[in-house]
């Protein structure tokens, strides 16, 4: 086996156990945010389970993509300087993901409990009429 199919096969396992370590803690402690953006469990379960599905397969999906390099790797000193670089990429992808997630989860939120507040604002006997037409 040679030292550059070493670097990948350490690349690939290093990146799939981050990837899972990440995609399960976020999982355990994002459904609190999910159940209070949904104020259902059973939606907000589903939901957890969705984006952690979507969590592997984009990063994953990244991690494969990105094992190339144009040279052999010859020495360790080659070995860790593309480890480095490569699982750098991989982590600040992971970043990229969960920000973007906790950005929706928190719009999703914000939008339900604006629904519920004006949902016990309005008065219960009041009469909404439709909007004249024409």
């Amino acid at each position: 086996m040679t030292l550059t199919a070493l670097t990948y096969l350490l690349y690939v396992f290093t990146s799939i156990c981050i990837t899972v370590f990440v995609a399960r803690t976020l999982s355990r402690n994002g459904r609190l945010f999910l159940v209070d953006a949904f104020g259902d469990e059973a939606l907000a379960d589903s939901v957890n389970h969705l984006l952690v599905v979507g969590f592997y397969l984009i990063n994953l999906g990244y991690v494969l993509f990105m094992m190339r390099t144009d040279r052999q790797i010859a020495d360790f000193e080659g070995m860790i300087v593309y480890l480095a670089a490569s699982l750098g990429f991989v982590l600040m992808a992971v970043g990229v993901v969960h920000f973007i997630n906790m950005f929706a989860i928190h719009r999703i939120g914000a939008y339900q409990h604006r629904r519920q507040e004006d949902t016990a604002r309005a008065p219960a006997n009041a009469v909404v009429e439709p909007a004249p037409s024409g």
